[in-house]
């Protein structure tokens, strides 16, 4: 799993600001040190000698948007190894974004994607408590930035899926999610009031599913090689009746790695979500944009049933703590009465890699999307903490 920070730039009501102050640190014991030396190695050093340690970084943001006033808080990321003794064990992480406004929002995610000894399990968790706005455009991929709506949002969701390996490469596990939503249309009168659509006041539901996992990529992080292949299934029964979520939600996501030469590597993804019931609340439908896939979109700039994206990169690592990327992609929402509209999604970006143990870096990246008739690029600027995928 991996933790993002995500600053959208909007010319008109929208300044952010981000100040990096990491810091990583060893949990094996070492000779005393000066300590501005030990910093500087830590941060500046190309030793990538392997001694099993975990690291830690936070990156303290401060950001401002109309919606939410002057936000403050912190990212942080842990890596480890549950068992240091097998040089086999993959990297395991835990996540922790906590930020508030001066509009009184909050939001706390906590995500971790644990291996246990051996590798037997692999368990992520996702538990997020938010308070934060949205901005809702319409149902499809055919939205203008006019109709722009402004809605309270209220969530609470915990996700737990536990996979056992099988074989050396492919695990089988179970999953369940509960999510609890509730919306307040901020703006009377707009399209989020007018539109026909169903859970306008929120709603909640309980899932229950299975999952298969192939993985054959050398390292979990900063992959270089190998496939990760990944498919979800759950279901919701009518356990809250009203205008709650019955259905079924499905996710697919393909990823292959490809070394051209030591430093420079080919990576891409490919990703379709899907929810299918007789009656589709809007909390359930699928969100095209944000800083994992379609980076240059605002979250859920286009929305519907189903969502489906392609996307590459390449990735020059010129030094053990500094690499550059380049990519681009195209994907679109969809459904039953409205085909896919491909939009483009396209970028560069900056790495700096702070653990060179856990191959672990933070992510600058400033995406492009389409431009509508009327309307401004769509771009974004993203700062976030390890890679897209």
């Amino acid at each position: 799993m991996k933790h993002q920070i995500f600053i959208k730039m909007r010319l008109k009501n929208l300044l952010a600001i981000a100040l990096i102050i990491g810091s990583s640190y060893s949990t094996q014991g070492q000779e005393k040190e000066n300590f501005v030396k030990k910093i500087a190695k830590k941060v500046f050093s190309s030793d990538s000698s392997n001694n099993r340690s975990s690291s830690f970084m936070a990156l303290p943001a401060v950001a401002y948007a109309q919606e939410t006033g002057f936000e403050y808080g912190i990212a942080s990321t842990y890596n480890f190894y549950l068992d240091k003794n097998d040089i086999n064990s993959k990297t395991s992480n835990i996540n922790l974004i906590a930020t508030l406004t001066t509009k009184s929002q909050k939001k706390i995610n906590i995500t971790s994607d644990i291996w246990t000894k051996n590798n037997e399990y692999h368990i992520l968790t996702d538990i997020r408590l938010r308070d934060w706005p949205f901005n809702y455009y319409g149902i499809g991929n055919d939205t203008w930035q006019k109709d722009q709506d402004n809605i309270e949002q209220t969530l609470y969701r915990i996700k737990v899926d536990v996979e056992k390996k099988i074989t050396k490469k492919l695990y089988i596990g179970l999953n369940t999610n509960y999510d609890n939503y509730k919306f307040k249309d901020l703006e009377p009168g707009g399209i989020y009031d007018i539109s026909n659509i169903i859970g306008k006041e929120g709603g909640q539901f309980l899932a229950f599913g299975a999952s298969a996992l192939y993985d054959s990529r050398d390292v979990t992080t900063y992959s270089s090689k190998g496939f990760y292949g990944r498919l979800k299934y759950a279901y919701s029964p009518n356990i809250f009746g009203k205008e709650n979520f019955i259905g079924s939600l499905t996710e697919v996501d393909l990823r292959g790695y490809y070394p051209i030469q030591e430093k420079l590597i080919i990576a891409a993804q490919g990703v379709y979500r899907g929810t299918f019931g007789k009656n589709t609340p809007i909390y359930v439908m699928r969100d095209l944009g944000g800083d994992m896939t379609m980076r240059g979109y605002y979250l859920g700039r286009y929305k519907d049933n189903n969502y489906i994206t392609a996307q590459a990169e390449l990735r020059y690592r010129f030094h053990p703590r500094l690499g550059v990327v380049g990519f681009l992609g195209t994907g679109s929402t969809f459904s039953k009465t409205q085909s896919p509209r491909l939009v483009p999604s396209y970028g560069l970006g900056g790495r700096y890699f702070f653990s060179l143990e856990h191959k672990t870096s933070i992510r600058l990246d400033y995406a492009f999307g389409e431009k509508r008739p009327g309307e401004q690029r769509q771009s974004g600027f993203y700062l976030s903490l390890s890679e897209s995928f």
